[in-house]
């Protein structure tokens, strides 16, 4: 396996031009099955996990073309089956379920694999569809589902905020009979970006940003051109980068507010953050300090920039509380952040944290994709050479993260 070693120490300085989001082009990807026309995305990153997505709807036998950072998307599905060997190696893969149910009445996905972070269940997703009228059964590790008669409009009150069966339950009801309601729906920018791809499709959807969705079913959904939105969580995981090596960066294409809450919490800690013409400046300006965070559903602080924030704290002025509340097993990024000197002592979803003024530099193992990044900013902050094993995670969520950061002067290098 592939691995990064890094001679820290240096503050990085320069600009950056963020990617497209990965979790804003996964389910736009899917949504190319719902379309009578051709789908037009750009902006769409290079990605591990887009490129398994584009080869999953290959598989349904949907025609995909890649060029640069444009995907077409067109033709019809002629396969239901999502299989174990394609779906295991990501959990957005579930996001075929609801429009090959919407528009060919069926589908057959194997329960998905992705990150160990925990349970993040996919029950969510089959209520839904049951909402709309599909038979569902799990059986031999897959999710088999049918409504041959078409998706009728429901109204689905999600128990707990769930991103992905939002963004499911929104695909399959544009092409149910009447209308639908999703309430307690996620209101993350990935939601509305994938909303406003939609209705220029031709769905009737309003709400889309709020945790009340109505979606008024159409007969059929027609070509679109689309521009992903950029990546909100590599444009924080930059900024954290510039913060914790001392340094200043330009984030392009970055948007302010969809960080609001990184933001607020960064400038507590001393960091300068200003809004430029084309993105965001930030600068670290003499030592960090401490602060507190609760990861959240959107508003809130994005559980996928906790592992980032961590890694920050451990070389802040002080003590900070860091209280994981999406994901019951997001802190295995700390035994390997302790293997470089970081005081961390973690109770349940809680993760107390004492700065230090250096970490030492040692091999460290990723566990999952937000946590291996947390492990290339601790070793970019600490002078000496560090390795990061098990970069496989990294390629599924960051592009080009090596050529990136080297021109703002990382000094950094694939083993």
């Amino acid at each position: 396996m592939d691995s990064l070693k890094i001679d820290g120490g240096v503050p990085l300085k320069g600009a950056i031009s963020v990617s497209g989001a990965k979790n804003a082009a996964l389910p736009l990807i899917a949504a190319g099955l719902v379309t009578d026309g051709t789908l037009q995305l750009r902006n769409v990153p290079d990605l591990v996990d887009t490129g398994s997505m584009e080869v999953l709807l290959r598989n349904h036998g949907m025609d995909v073309e890649r060029t640069d950072d444009r995907l077409v998307i067109g033709g019809s599905a002629t396969n239901f089956d999502a299989p174990y060997d394609l779906v295991r190696k990501m959990r957005a893969s579930i996001l075929v379920l609801g429009p090959l149910l919407a528009r060919y009445g069926q589908a057959r996905v194997s329960l998905p694999g992705g990150c160990a972070i925990g349970t993040r269940p996919v029950d969510l997703h089959i209520r839904a569809m049951q909402a709309f009228g599909a038979i569902v059964e799990l059986a031999d590790g897959y999710i088999q589902a049918r409504a041959p008669g078409g998706l009728t409009g429901a109204r689905v009150v999600f128990p707990m905020v769930s991103v992905g069966a939002t963004e499911n339950a929104m695909i399959a009801a544009t092409l149910a009979k009447g209308t639908s309601e999703l309430v307690n729906a996620a209101r993350e920018p990935e939601i509305s970006d994938l909303a406003e791809c939609l209705i220029a499709m031709g769905a009737r959807i309003t709400g889309h940003g709020t945790d009340t969705v109505t979606i008024e079913g159409v007969d059929s959904l027609g070509g679109a051109t689309h521009d992903v939105i950029p990546d909100r969580i590599e444009a924080g995981t930059f900024a954290i980068a510039a913060a914790i090596t001392g340094g200043e960066l330009t984030l392009k294409n970055a948007r302010a507010r969809h960080l609001d809450s990184l933001f607020e919490v960064l400038r507590r800690c001393g960091i300068i953050i200003d809004e430029t013409d084309d993105g965001i400046r930030v600068a670290a300006d003499g030592g960090i300090g401490s602060a507190d965070i609760t990861t959240d559903p959107f508003p809130g602080f994005p559980t996928d920039l906790q592992a980032q924030f961590m890694a920050l704290m451990c070389l802040a002025d002080g003590s900070s509380r860091i209280s994981e509340t999406v994901f019951e097993n997001r802190f295995m990024h700390v035994p390997e952040l302790m293997r470089m000197g970081a005081d961390i002592q973690v109770d349940g979803g809680i993760a107390m944290v004492r700065g230090k003024p250096s970490l030492t530099p040692a091999p460290v193992m990723a566990t999952d994709l937000r946590a291996s990044v947390s492990l290339v900013l601790a070793a970019l902050a600490t002078e000496g050479t560090s390795e990061v094993s098990r970069i496989y995670h990294l390629d599924r969520g960051y592009s080009d993260l090596e050529a990136k950061l080297g021109q703002c002067g990382a000094r950094m290098y694939r083993v």
